[in-house]
């Protein structure tokens, strides 16, 4: 038997600490990355952090030795201020309305009841309402819940549903429209009609049907129908959350004088610099240099992180827009294939690194505020994917062929594929009726107008 013995050598890279805090800083969004630095400063006293904010970071010198440090920071510094609020920062709110419904319709309670036990009625109706404005509860329910009979249940709730917004505690669809028809003065004629005895045959598009039951021509149906279609069918939807939600844009693109500007938005950041805790570190004993020379090298090493950071995404999105600039001149319908590799390969950078600096964060563009990973779709020619970036185009091509199509002949799913491949984009029938449902438009059929 012969033995052998055989080494192999690889390569591998050693991931530490500071590495990894580096990727991490990366791939944070501005919000969390502004989350980092007031923990950083709080727990390394080698920190020093303005208030006042500024796009680009101070710049830090490198070190080998922590007297070396101490020789450059004897020098008057101002005192470190505490991180304030940035009044200026730009953000851009999801949900625009602050108040809730019910905190609107208990600010109209006061108008309209002076009696205790009716505010009282009032408020528990108010709070049974549903997110779209409903009351979903049996008024029997509440009667014995509250103690009270039922004439006086009604007798509140009929006063609630004056309050705006309009067609508020309705108990189903049918009443919701009745209400707003009746405070518009039009709940007569056709209107009334169609709302008292059509509206699942609205729903599924039969003007037709309607016409001929009622003896009237489709056009005044259609007619009717519009008038209708204008009220709200969710009059509390519309109203924010107790807590709304913010998106704060990590890069804005401007167009400055016919010239597409990138600007990594640091502006919120507060600017860190080196304490000046050092200033009289050569008097120390050597466990204490010692220790202000690591939390040192860990600062100086964060404000390094932060400052690659801000330029390789000012680097990925210039190319981004290089590569994309139809979709800032133009609309997200012609966004056109393009690979996290290719934008890697062009700023000489890995695509890893790529896909780490564009996670988490948004962009403000002319058009709105978009996540920057919507900007990497695959090649369209491919048969019914799902990648949500490729649904993001082809869901913005078919939104512009049904908003400009023959409302008399709205085009079928089929017929909007077969326009969809002579763009070169292969979606199936299927795929197309997904999109457009997702998009919250009709089948043809109930498209139609007459």
């Amino acid at each position: 038997m012969k033995q052998s013995l055989s080494l192999n050598l690889k390569q591998k890279l050693l991931m530490t600490p500071k590495l990894q805090q580096s990727i991490n800083i990366l791939q944070l969004s501005s919000y969390e990355l502004s989350e980092l630095i007031e923990k950083e400063y709080m727990e390394n006293p080698a920190l020093e952090m303005d208030s006042s904010s500024s796009d680009e970071l101070e710049p830090v010198y490198n070190f080998d030795k922590a007297v070396e440090l101490m020789n450059y920071l004897n020098k008057d510094d101002e005192k470190p201020e505490p991180l304030a609020a940035d009044d200026d920062y730009k953000i851009k709110e999801l949900c625009q309305n602050y108040q809730s419904l019910e905190e609107i319709l208990l600010e109209q309670l006061d108008f309209s009841f002076n009696n205790a036990k009716e505010i009282k009625i009032a408020k528990y109706i108010i709070g049974l309402l549903d997110q779209n404005g409903y009351l979903r509860v049996d008024l029997q329910e509440i009667a014995s819940l509250v103690n009270a009979d039922i004439i006086s249940i009604e007798a509140v709730l009929n006063k609630i549903q004056t309050f705006e917004p309009i067609g508020v505690a309705a108990r189903n669809l049918q009443e919701c429209l009745k209400i707003q028809a009746e405070k518009a003065d039009i709940y007569t004629g056709l209107v009334k009609v169609i709302i008292d005895k059509h509206l699942e045959q609205v729903a599924e598009g039969k003007i037709k049907e309607i016409a001929i039951s009622e003896g009237k021509e489709p056009v005044e149906v259609q007619k009717a129908v519009d008038i209708i279609r204008c009220f709200n069918p969710k009059p509390g939807a519309s109203y924010g959350k107790s807590n709304p939600e913010y998106i704060r844009p990590d890069v804005v693109v401007k167009d400055i004088n016919g010239k597409l500007e990138v600007i990594v938005n640091d502006s919120g950041l507060p600017r860190l610099h080196i304490n000046k805790l050092c200033k009289r570190g050569n008097l120390l004993d050597v466990a204490s240099r010692k220790y202000i020379e690591q939390h040192v090298n860990s600062a100086i090493w964060l404000i390094r992180s932060i400052e690659q950071r801000h330029q390789t995404l000012l680097n990925v999105v210039n190319e981004i827009v290089r590569q994309q600039e139809a979709v800032f001149r133009k609309g997200i319908a012609y966004m056109k294939p393009l690979s996290m590799k290719t934008v890697a390969e062009n700023i000489g950078v890995h695509e890893s690194t790529v896909s780490r600096c564009v996670a988490n964060k948004y962009m403000e563009m002319p058009y709105g505020i978009i996540a920057l990973k919507k900007f990497f779709v695959a090649n369209i020619n491919k048969n019914d994917s799902d990648d949500a970036m490729i649904a993001d185009k082809v869901k913005a091509v078919i939104r512009d062929f049904i908003e400009k199509e023959n409302k008399q002949k709205p085009l079928s799913d089929q017929q909007l594929a077969n326009l969809l491949q002579e763009k070169n984009m292969k979606i199936s029938r299927r795929t197309v009726m997904k999109y457009r449902e997702q998009m919250g438009y009709p089948s043809s059929t109930k498209r139609k107008r007459y």
